[in-house]
């Protein structure tokens, strides 16, 4: 009975980007020509399904914990593609026994690729979700909506959420640094207007933002009393952060709460699990099992490892 109230008490948080999680069908006002049959990936069904497959095998494998297991409770979720993508992870992959539900993002990124946030409902009661629009400032494209939510938890508090894909580095960080800027000014105004309504309020907030803990976007977030609480987590298999570029790891992704939430926190680890890993031939140690690596098919997973934090709510 004991063990049983412990494991109730215990709330699994992760984040991950799932690398390009698109269908297989042209969506006319979108660029999303690169996942098609007819693209240099030659993106079909069967690597579509086998794609949703991975991300579900991963998802269920962070619910390990030194030799129990339970189900993640909540999941935020970069780069996937649209509801239908959503629906067939929650519903048709292997997933589809789990009891998710989902909400998610539609926003203006020209790839047509969102956010979105898996829960499931014995954990998280739903009240309330809904898109942040990132206004651009002058040169940047359209971006990610920010996706918020919040519910009840099981001990009867609220939980507000906030999941992030900030825009990439690509073209150098410090020409794209204003952009990642602009959407920290957004967090930020979004994470006021909920303490403007409860100033103890339990906040999350999660997501690939592009840069690492020390950049100016995440000292503009953690200066308004959000802890990155991912910041040195550690991996069990040789990741020493998220993303590997060039042979260096890197910690872009990110998991940040509020000051109320910080004495909830019992651990959170980078989900280096073998099966999400391989040699990496040119710099030596490990890299993630991507899905792609330029126009090879590897039948991976995702070029970001995820996250998981535990809490006792």
């Amino acid at each position: 009975m004991l063990l049983s109230l412990l494991l109730a008490s215990l709330f699994t948080f992760v984040e991950l980007n799932c690398e390009n999680l698109f269908d297989c069908e042209h969506d006319s006002l979108k660029e999303d020509t690169e996942y098609l049959p007819d693209s240099y990936h030659h993106w079909n069904h069967y690597k579509y399904w086998q794609k949703l497959n991975h991300i579900g095998q991963e998802i269920i494998a962070c619910g390990g914990d030194s030799g129990s297991w339970q189900l993640p409770d909540m999941v935020a979720l970069c780069e996937v593609e649209n509801d239908s993508v959503m629906r067939d992870l929650t519903k048709r992959s292997l997933l589809r026994r789990a009891g998710y539900e989902y909400v998610m993002t539609d926003g203006p990124d020209v790839r047509g690729i969102d956010v979105a946030l898996l829960y499931h409902p014995m954990s998280f009661q739903l009240i309330r979700s809904h898109a942040v629009r990132v206004r651009p400032p002058k040169g940047m494209r359209p971006t990610r909506d920010l996706l918020y939510a919040s519910g009840l938890l099981i001990d009867g508090d609220t939980l507000h959420v906030i999941v992030v894909h900030a825009p990439s580095r690509y073209g150098g960080e410090r020409s794209t640094r204003a952009y990642r800027l602009a959407v920290a000014d957004r967090i930020v105004a979004t994470v006021d207007s909920i303490r403007h309504c409860d100033p103890h309020a339990r906040i999350l907030m999660a997501g690939d933002f592009n840069d690492s803990a020390q950049s100016a976007m995440l000292r503009a977030i953690m200066d308004h009393g959000m802890h990155d609480i991912s910041a040195e987590a550690p991996g069990s298999h040789g990741a020493r952060g998220t993303y590997r570029y060039r042979g260096q790891w890197e910690r872009i992704d990110h998991v940040l709460c509020s000051s109320s939430v910080v004495p909830a926190l019992r651990q959170c680890t980078i989900g280096d699990f073998p099966f999400l890993l391989e040699e990496d031939p040119k710099y030596g140690g490990v890299r993630p099992l991507r899905t792609f690596y330029g126009a090879r098919y590897l039948n991976g997973y995702s070029d970001h490892l995820p996250l998981i934090a535990r809490f006792s709510f």
